[in-house]
């Protein structure tokens, strides 16, 4: 199966809703849909993962690159609705302790920090 790739506007970010398996074949897709994100300007990233059903090491290495990448432009990277094999490729080599992972984009979005610049945040 194929990677799908979706981006769509959240609330104070950019979501990116990724569907089908991470590994070795998609990853690469996974990381330059990302850094089109950043290089467009898009600081604040949620990538949905409720339609990701397997990872391997790297598409978690794709996710690493990209939340330093952010992190270097002031940005940030938080993963949403991630499936229970997902998540335990996380727990096991503690990404899970660097990246803010959610049980929802909504939940990632009413995290966020707030940018607008009218209220100074």
């Amino acid at each position: 199966m194929g990677l799908l790739l979706s981006v769509r506007p959240g609330r104070g970010c950019t979501v990116l809703e990724v569907r089908g398996e991470l590994d070795m074949a998609t990853s690469p897709q996974l990381r330059e849909g990302l850094q089109r994100l950043v290089d467009a300007g898009d600081h604040q990233v949620v990538v949905d993962l409720a339609e990701v059903g397997f990872m391997d090491s790297s598409g978690l290495g794709a996710l690493v690159v990209m939340f330093k990448a952010l992190r270097e432009v002031g940005g940030r990277l938080c993963l949403a609705a991630v499936q229970p094999a997902v998540q335990s490729v996380l727990t096991i080599t503690s990404v899970n302790r660097v990246i803010p992972i959610y049980d929802s984009v909504q939940a990632a979005e009413a995290d966020l920090p707030s940018t607008n610049p009218a209220t100074g945040g």
